[in-house]
């Protein structure tokens, strides 16, 4: 049956005769900062989801202010994702994904993606920003076949998420890792050395799907919508970003480390039909969630995907 991780039931310190549920909500709460733009819901605003504050929205917008196209950088990432996803499930065979910088829940998530191939999947979401963790019990059900579940933990601690995701995942077994956008903000040696142990922990067959932002490609674009953003990126260039899978005895699949929207793209894009009088008075961020991306042109974006097995 499906199991969805709720929120925590009990945290260290709660007192006798409180109710657990409200005292988790209560620290839930005290950890969110809502003063400050949060890389989880700047990606959320930029998809034209709901779940972020208006710091965030300020953010992303002075964002694509700088860079209107940019927009495209963040949702042909999620298609690279969702290609990924399909491949390893329909065509490699995994029935187990371990999805890490998981982000607010935006459809099509993994677990949809893969129960629509293989009811029975299994995957285990790992993020550390309370407003996903307090919107995950709700978002990320998965089918009554398979299982969802979700962990509050640090990408900087492999360790503790290898020990609890063996609480739904089998880790003998093929797993898929997910790491779409996230090593970006890790500096080095730190990301590489987080990669290898994850990577490590997982047995022959297992495979990898990574995307990760980069100033080989039209820095001139990138760059300024980056800085006006305020968040903190570690940009690596393509040789950089292929050391994720060389280091760790991993050749990455046709076609490589190439920009996103170039990683087996299933079919063309048609952009949502949209009139001039549609978009007038509207924000950047409600331009752009208007806008399709089948317009995407190499020059709009600066990130590469690869998708690699370990042999």
């Amino acid at each position: 049956m499906t199991d969805s991780a709720p929120l925590p039931d009990t945290e260290p310190g709660t007192e006798p005769g409180t109710d657990p549920a409200t005292e988790a909500g209560r620290r839930l709460r005290e950890r969110i900062d809502s003063s400050r733009p949060h890389s989880a819901r700047v990606y959320d605003a930029l998809l034209g989801g709901k779940n972020h504050y208006p710091v965030d929205r300020a953010a992303a917008t002075r964002g694509l202010e700088r860079n209107p196209r940019g927009y495209l950088d963040v949702r042909h990432n999620r298609d690279f994702m969702r290609r990924a996803v399909l491949h390893l499930t329909r065509d490699v065979g995994l029935r187990q994904f371990l999805d890490i910088g998981t982000g607010l829940p935006t459809r099509p998530n993994v677990h949809e993606i893969a129960q629509g191939v293989a009811p029975d999947t299994r995957v285990v979401y790992v993020d550390h920003d309370p407003v996903v963790l307090a919107h995950a019990r709700a978002l990320l059900a998965g089918g009554p076949e398979g299982r969802t579940a979700y962990l509050d933990a640090d990408l900087r601690d492999p360790a503790t998420i290898l020990e609890d995701a063996r609480a739904v995942l089998d880790l003998d077994r093929p797993v898929g890792l997910g790491l779409a956008a996230i090593l970006h903000f890790v500096e080095a040696p730190a990301a590489y050395e987080i990669a290898a142990t994850l990577l490590g922990a997982l047995p022959s067959g297992s495979a990898v799907f990574l995307s990760h932002l980069t100033a080989d490609l039209h820095p001139e674009k990138l760059l300024p919508g980056l800085r006006a953003t305020g968040l903190p990126f570690t940009l690596r260039s393509r040789a950089e970003v292929l050391r994720f899978f060389t280091d760790n005895g991993l050749e990455p699949l046709e076609p490589g480390v190439v920009p996103v929207h170039h990683w087996r793209p299933d079919g063309p894009w048609t952009p949502a039909p949209v009139e001039p009088e549609d978009l007038a008075g509207l924000d950047p961020l409600e331009r752009a969630a208007r806008c399709g991306i089948g317009d995407v042109r190499d020059e709009d974006i600066s990130i590469y995907g690869a998708v690699a097995l370990k042999p």
